[in-house]
């Protein structure tokens, strides 16, 4: 059985992926003449746009979409409503994807009845400097980013909450409803909640292996953490409850930053509970540094890991307090919220 599938892949800037991505599309295993693929562009202004358009001529299932109001979850609700699939499936530019990617999402998701299924990320950094190469390290060690099971890997399948990017029936849309476009980041993580809440599953494959790459300066690695971080408030209030208790660490540890800085204007006495908890986290960032260095055989790392660390957990923390100020206390929307790519 191979039904007919629409892939989505929402893009902004990805000249310098997007030519490998589609290539990557047409040595699938799955049958073109049961594919369709929308690339939904959000105006990008370098050669992005004239690299699909080639493609297109060569290969017409493969077409170019417009997305006017340029965020993600606007590009995958104009896909999935265009649509002609059976499936749909979602992928993304900056990731690279095994021959039989297609062949067996669709298997899985009807042989285990499922409403999702994904693969697993193997990070790798985005080029040969040592500062990309500490950053995909970091971006795959349970110490930087928690213990998402696909970021880590498993050994079988297994129920999860969420997978990287999704492989769908397009009648779950019709049943629960299209991707939350309030949602300029985190999009995915509100509707998995939604899936389940409606009796769905969701299943982690780890048979297939994604290859992701990761951000390439800390920079752009920053502003990732402090964005998907400041939608997660907005989230939690649209699913009416916490998806899970560990997003709640990093905006703890800025608040203990913060208020330790200030007691010693208040008192001297509490000043041993700060430092005590500041050596607490130095020693827990050394020890992972340092674990992350015997794993991958390379040295270098201690110059960069403990600060990148750092930098993840500052930015998650900030950018979900920022979150709860903006969506929970003065009660906004993001109709009223300036927001950057």
């Amino acid at each position: 059985m191979n039904p007919f599938v629409t892939i989505i892949i929402p893009s902004f800037n990805e000249e310098k992926y997007m030519a490998s991505l589609i290539d990557n599309i047409l040595t699938q295993d799955y049958p073109r003449e049961r594919l369709e693929v929308f690339i939904i562009d959000g105006r990008s202004t370098d050669r992005t746009t004239e690299i699909v358009g080639e493609y297109h001529q060569r290969h017409p299932f493969i077409q170019l979409l417009v997305n006017e109001q340029r965020y993600v979850p606007f590009a995958l609700n104009e896909g999935i409503i265009k649509s002609n699939g059976e499936v749909i499936i979602r992928m993304d530019a900056h990731s690279r994807y095994p021959d039989n990617y297609v062949s067996a999402l669709v298997s899985h998701l009807f042989s285990l009845e499922a409403e999702n299924v994904g693969g697993t990320w193997i990070t790798k950094p985005a080029n040969n400097s040592s500062k990309a190469v500490a950053i995909a390290i970091a971006s795959s060690s349970a110490f930087g980013v928690g213990d998402s099971h696909y970021r880590l890997g498993v050994n079988e399948i297994r129920k999860v909450d969420t997978v990287p990017y999704g492989c769908f029936h397009r009648s779950l849309f019709d049943r629960i409803g299209l991707f939350d476009e309030e949602l300029l980041r985190n999009q995915d993580d509100e509707f998995n909640a939604r899936i389940i809440e409606n009796g769905g599953s969701i299943y982690l494959i780890p048979g297939i292996a994604i290859t992701y790459f990761a951000r390439p300066n800390i920079s752009s690695l920053v502003k990732m953490f402090y964005q998907y971080a400041f939608f997660k408030p907005l989230v939690n209030l649209k699913l009416k409850k916490p998806a899970t208790i560990r997003q709640f660490i990093p905006p703890l540890f800025v608040i203990f930053l913060l208020l330790g800085w200030t007691v010693q204007f208040i008192t001297p006495l509490l000043l041993p509970v700060y430092f005590a908890g500041a050596g607490l986290y130095l020693l827990s960032n050394l020890f992972f540094t340092l674990k992350c260095i015997m794993d991958h055989r390379k040295g270098y790392l201690i110059f960069f890991l403990p600060w990148i660390f750092f930098l993840q957990h500052l930015a998650y923390g900030v950018g979900y307090l920022n979150g709860i100020i903006n969506f929970v206390l003065i009660k906004r929307r993001m109709n009223t919220i300036p927001s950057s790519r």
